[in-house]
């Protein structure tokens, strides 16, 4: 494996702190990209990632294409327009959850 270092930055995602990883490590290690695991701290300002690339799931690389496509698109109409921004907020949030409560997705 490479010697490769990433920079990272917190990210508050829904309800949720997490950390953010540039562009770069996506495209350097694809499969990494939709792999979950777990943290273990080693210390105050250390800790180490473990992904579990077993159960990563193939993305379909038109899926991907197009949802990267799609998001470029918003990021670029956001920037275009920043006034018509509107804060995602908890009633937002619970909303969604309200309507999707009964959703049921095949495995």
């Amino acid at each position: 494996m490479t010697d490769k270092t990433y920079s990272i930055a917190p990210a508050k995602i829904g309800t949720q702190d997490g950390f953010r990883v540039p562009r770069a490590f996506s495209k350097d290690y694809p499969h990494l990209v939709n792999a979950s695991g777990y943290i273990q701290v080693l210390s105050d300002n250390t800790f180490l990632v473990r992904l579990d690339t077993d159960e990563v799931e193939e993305v379909d690389e038109t899926e991907s294409i197009m949802m990267s496509l799609f998001l470029d698109f918003l990021m670029k109409d956001a920037m275009k327009n920043p006034d018509q921004l509107v804060t995602y907020t908890k009633e937002m949030s619970d909303e969604m959850d309200e309507l999707l409560s009964d959703v049921v997705l095949d495995a």
